[in-house]
This record gives C-alpha cells, sequence and structure tokens, in this order.
C-alpha cells in the first residue's frame, strides 16, 4: 500500500471505508483471517507449532494482556516482535505537533486532541498514517523509572503557568505515546514496585497517575511481559495485583527434540556460508553442539533455574566453523570439514553463558565442566550413530599398533596416511561417506575416536596441546 494513495485529511477519511477499532480487537480480526485463510503465522518460530502457539493463539482471540513465562533463550522477546505482524499495515492519526499522542481521529482521547477537532473543519484536519513497525515499543525492565514509561510533571510546562493538576502539565511516558500500540516489558520482576504500580493502573483503569494527579482517559494499549521462572514465582518480586491483572500466561520451552535445535541453531546462525572458503558441516557435529546444549540443561553443575539459552548452541556452532575455516586457509585445503578437535575452542564462545550450581558444581571450573558436557555430548551421538556390531572391527585397526595423532591445524592428509583403508562400518554409519576426501575422512576418523575412547574401548593422551588414541 502507497501512503501516498490515503486520506491526507479528516474529510477525506470519513469518506473512505477506514472504520476506528481498538488495538486488540484489531489484532483479533488479523488473526482470525489468518486463521481462515490458512495463513503462516510467527515466522522463524521453531518447534512451538503444537504448544505454545496455539496458547497464544487463544490468548489473543480472548484479548489478554499476556506474560511470556520462560527461562533465557526460549523466543520470548520474538515472540513479542513477531505479533507486530498482526497490526494493520498502517492506521491514520490526526498528524499535528501540539497532540502528543496517535490520536484515533473518530475518538481522540487527550485534551489536545479534542480541542484541535472542535477548532477545525474536517478538511482542515491533517491525518497520518502510523505504520505498524513503529506501533511497537520495548523495554528491559532493570533501571527502568517511572518518568520512562508512565511520564512526569513537566516543568517547563509549569512555569508557563499550567496547572499541576491538569494534563497540560505532564510529559507523556512511553506507554501513553504508544496509545493504539503493542508496549512489552522484559524481564518484570526486576521492575521497581512504584512502576508495578503504574503499570497495575494501566492494565485495570486504562489510565495514568503522576505524583498523585489522576489523570484520566481512556488508553487504548496491548500488553506484553516476559519472565522467567525462577523470579516471577519468588514471593515478593511481582505485586500480585499486577500478576493478577494479566489476562494470559504464556509457557515457554526449549526445544523438545535434538533436530528442533539444530534447526533453530542453524537458522539464527545467519549466513555462515562463504564461496571462496566454504566449509562442509556433517550431521553428527551439528548433532553434537546441539547435544552440548542438552546435556547442559541435565547437568547437576548447571543452575537450571538459570536456564541453558538456545544462543549457547549458536554461538558454539559458529565458533566450530570459524575454526575448521582458519584450518583450511592456513593449510591451503580446498574444502573444510569441523572436527572434534575444533570443539576445544568452543570454550571462548561457551565461558560466562552457563551459571554454575554453586552446591552440585564441588569447586569444579566452568572450563572443566564444559569439556565434561562435550565428551557427554560425543558420546550419546557416537552410540547412536555407531552401529554397535562394527566396533570390533573399528577397535581392530587399532589394535594392529596404530597410533593417531588427532588436532585442529593437523592437515587432512595426516589422517589419510594413517588409515589408509576405511573399514566398512564406517561407510554404512556416517550420512558421509570418510572415503569421499581427505577432509570428510579427518571429520569421521575423530568423530570415531573420540566416541570409541567415551565408549572406553581405546585410551587417550595430550602432549603439547595434541591429542593421541591407541589401544588400551
Amino acid at each position: 500500500m502507497n501512503i501516498s494513495e490515503l486520506p491526507s485529511n479528516l474529510k477525506q477519511l470519513k469518506a473512505s471505508d477506514w472504520k476506528s477499532k481498538p488495538v486488540k480487537e484489531e489484532i483479533r480480526s488479523n488473526l482470525l483471517k489468518a486463521l481462515k485463510n490458512n495463513q503462516p503465522l510467527f515466522s522463524g518460530i521453531i518447534g512451538y507449532e503444537n504448544t505454545v502457539l496455539p496458547s497464544l493463539q487463544i490468548a489473543l482471540l480472548a484479548s489478554h494482556d499476556i506474560l511470556f513465562l520462560g527461562e533465557k533463550g526460549q523466543a520470548k522477546s520474538r515472540l513479542m516482535r513477531a505479533l507486530i505482524q498482526l497490526l494493520d499495515e498502517f492506521i491514520p492519526f490526526i498528524d499535528h505537533p501540539s497532540i502528543p499522542v496517535h490520536e484515533d481521529p473518530y475518538h481522540p482521547i487527550t485534551t489536545a486532541g479534542k480541542n484541535f477537532l472542535a477548532q477545525h473543519i474536517d478538511d482542515q484536519v491533517p491525518i497520518g498514517w502510523w505504520k505498524r513497525e513503529d506501533r511497537y515499543a520495548e523495554r528491559l525492565a532493570p533501571g527502568t523509572k517511572f518518568a520512562d514509561i508512565i511520564g512526569e510533571i513537566d516543568p517547563g510546562k509549569l512555569v508557563s503557568g499550567v496547572s499541576m493538576a491538569t494534563e497540560d502539565a505532564l510529559h507523556f511516558g512511553l506507554i501513553p505515546r504508544m496509545h493504539r500500540g503493542i508496549f512489552a516489558m522484559n524481564e518484570i520482576p526486576e521492575l521497581d514496585e512504584l512502576v508495578q504500580v503504574g503499570l497495575f493502573n494501566v492494565l485495570e483503569e486504562r489510565d495514568v497517575q503522576i505524583r498523585g494527579y489522576p489523570v484520566k482517559f481512556d488508553l487504548d494499549i496491548f500488553v506484553l511481559f516476559s519472565a522467567n521462572p525462577s523470579t516471577y514465582n519468588r514471593s515478593g518480586k511481582v505485586i500480585p495485583q499486577l500478576k493478577d491483572r494479566i489476562g494470559s500466561l504464556i509457557q515457554t520451552h526449549y526445544p523438545l527434540d535434538r533436530d528442533g535445535g539444530i534447526e533453530i541453531m542453524e537458522q539464527e546462525s545467519g549466513n555462515v556460508e562463504d564461496k571462496e572458503f566454504p566449509v562442509a558441516v556433517p550431521r553428527f557435529m551439528k548433532e553434537i553442539v546441539e547435544q552440548i546444549s542438552r546435556s547442559a540443561r541435565k547437568s547437576k553443575f548447571i543452575d537450571q533455574q538459570s536456564g541453558v539459552s538456545a544462543r549457547f548452541s549458536i554461538a558454539n556452532y559458529k565458533t566450530m566453523i570459524a575454526s575448521a575455516r582458519r584450518r583450511g586457509v592456513c593449510l591451503q585445503e580446498d574444502s573444510a570439514v569441523p572436527r572434534i578437535s575444533d570443539l576445544s575452542h568452543l570454550a571462548s564462545s561457551s565461558l560466562g553463558k552457563l551459571e554454575l550450581d554453586l552446591m552440585g558444581s564441588h569447586q569444579m571450573t566452568e572450563k572443566q565442566i564444559l569439556d565434561s558436557l562435550i565428551a557427554d555430548a560425543v558420546k550419546i551421538v557416537f552410540q547412536e550413530y555407531v552401529d554397535i556390531a562394527g566396533l570390533e572391527e573399528i577397535s581392530q585397526v587399532f589394535g594392529k599398533g596404530v597410533k593417531i595423532e588427532v588436532g585442529d591445524m593437523l592437515p587432512s592428509s595426516h589422517y589419510a596416511e594413517r588409515i589408509k583403508v576405511i573399514p566398512k562400518a564406517w561407510e554404512k554409519t556416517f550420512e558421509v561417506n570418510p572415503s569421499e576426501n581427505d577432509a570428510v575422512r579427518a571429520s569421521c576418523i575423530e568423530f570415531v575416536l573420540a566416541g570409541l575412547h567415551a565408549s572406553d574401548k581405546i585410551s587417550r593422551s595430550s602432549k603439547h596441546g595434541r591429542i593421541s588414541y591407541e589401544l588400551r
């Protein structure tokens, strides 16, 4: 739609077919149309099709204000921002600098808006058009003050003689300025209690009270919140009156299976492709990276109330690819394929993202815990991939006295020289053929070596930053 073709004054607007409706009714109507026409909704949200999204749709149809409750990295903010797509592409407003909010031309709520309409005929009332993208505002609770989102008395207006008890004396905060839009508050338990009281009044009466002066006007706003269960459910963090006024609570969750986590990881990693320096990632390496996060979410060493964000997998995945690409460029290899040894660099993208359980960690360092999570992930994925009947055949390679040294900067040809014949068990196990090229072979060999070690089939030793595997 071209804005230049839309009505530019109130007379033209009244002659058009535009009808005024509250923002929640607008969202409800657009959602019903999308459902009826089977249109895709909430693009980029993965793994919530049968759990979170049905509850969210019901809450929207019920015209509720909503709280998204979940641990970090569960797409709470993304879900809130995705609701923008359910707004109309444009809505009209009285376009004059004296009016502090985007007034509905048919139903103004401020004194300035009402006076402007009363003093001008329809063709003298300019109409602007508010884009859907601009009708969403978001704040992070820590550090947010009452004046930021509700408003404050404007000293400059008092000097000019305006009474403190009137609307004209106010400088509106973010919520009044988002009249006819969506306002989202992240991490509501961290919000100052005074501000929570202000929000309670917005939800209950749809008006604002500043410094004891009630300003009555009918705010039209859709309010969203997000919170972590560990803090939201803690007594005293959120005032009961505010909790009671939130219409629906939507519980989010981490991916229910590893495949869903990998899909999110690949989507959120952005464009990691590089035509000049390509990297081919075997499926088992993607599974190991995602399994590290899944193992962390079950680890007794990790504070499970804090959670392990999907960003943990995303950052580690990009680090692994970067390590493989660096090796390929430095060794001038035609292609780069990530290996287990590339996971040694995950400390840089992992440390600081894991909250340790001080009672369960038993003085283990974060690096030691990360190493144990990597080992656990390798073992789990290896046991799923490798046909148990083929373990003996693989182990026999080492029984012949073969000792293999691995490292993230060893050339792929090094592995090809050590194992010239690939056991048949290997070829039927992987979705990539280890005999295709040296880089793929190196990745598969390291995966099998690490898996055999995790299964107590071979031993491992470390010297000068390199690791050697041999038969026990």
